[in-house]
């Protein structure tokens, strides 16, 4: 799947989160154009006509723009009358019968990447605890695409197999990346992602042996940072364990591969199949 089809995967299963946390009954959002200063909204949940999709939010204009151009959230207790904001999309907001709205943005790497809307059929004001509700499933989803983005620059990086003196390099670089996604997946608390995660890193790693040596996924993590010449000290640093720990699992994968020294325990690994 396309890098922004796989946003605006994210961008649809967090309306659905939205709507949960806020009990705001109307939610859409959409992401902004490659190239172009503006929002194009292309998920909705809980919308009664279609009077909102595909509409192009340009950067400053409306309550969804303002949210863009100050990339904070921002919201209205009755949108047709707010003097907040422009009113270049009254029509289609009057058309969907919504008035109190929020607009949230997904700022990723400090670039403002979508925004999500939660919405009343009524002029109350909305809340602190419903803005805070709506910034936390933004902040999922900043945190998913941060996490998606560096997989597939980590992938890029360990795609190529040049021949000859620079594929030690390149093999290197493939290393490099399977200790670095190894380790970001702990801190994914999406099941989801996290699997999908792991999978990736599966793609940098050649076919194991069906006699081969399991090793638990802590153990695997270790091993792939002591395989980069890191200290148990920095391993534990990356992983975000302590170093006791770390000698711990590095202990186990050394028993279970028949190794007497760190250096064998990494070449059995790769015999294995389970580094790269």
């Amino acid at each position: 799947m396309a890098a922004e089809g796989v946003a605006a995967v994210e961008i649809s299963g967090a309306l659905t989160r939205l709507r949960h946390a806020t009990g705001l009954p109307v939610a859409f959002g959409g992401l902004v154009e490659s190239g172009r200063p503006r929002v194009r909204i292309s998920e909705l949940s809980g919308t009664t006509t279609a009077a909102l999709r595909s509409l192009a939010v340009t950067s400053g204009n409306g309550l969804g723009g303002r949210a863009v151009a100050l990339a904070r959230p921002c919201a209205v207790t009755d949108y047709s009358s707010s003097r907040q904001i422009s009113h270049e999309y009254d029509v289609p907001v009057a058309a969907e019968g919504i008035r109190s709205v929020l607009a949230v943005p997904v700022v990723v790497r400090r670039r403002v990447r979508g925004v999500l809307y939660g919405a009343l059929r009524s002029a109350r004001p909305l809340g602190d605890r419903t803005l805070g509700a709506a910034m936390a499933v933004a902040r999922d989803v900043e945190q998913a695409l941060v996490v998606r983005d560096e997989v597939g620059e980590l992938l890029a990086v360990a795609r190529p197999e040049p021949a000859g003196p620079d594929r030690g390099a390149a093999w290197e670089q493939v290393r490099e990346a399977h200790a670095a996604l190894r380790a970001l997946a702990p801190r994914i608390t999406d099941p989801g992602l996290r699997d999908e995660l792991l999978s990736a890193c599966g793609l940098l790693t050649v076919e194991r042996r069906a006699d081969g040596a399991s090793l638990a996924p802590r153990e695997l993590d270790v091993l792939s940072w002591v395989a980069e010449g890191a200290t148990n000290a920095a391993a534990a640093e990356r992983l975000g364990l302590r170093p006791e720990t770390v000698k711990s699992y590095l202990r186990s994968a050394m028993r279970k591969l028949g190794a007497h020294t760190r250096g064998e325990a990494v070449t059995a690994a790769r015999r294995a199949g389970l580094l790269p």
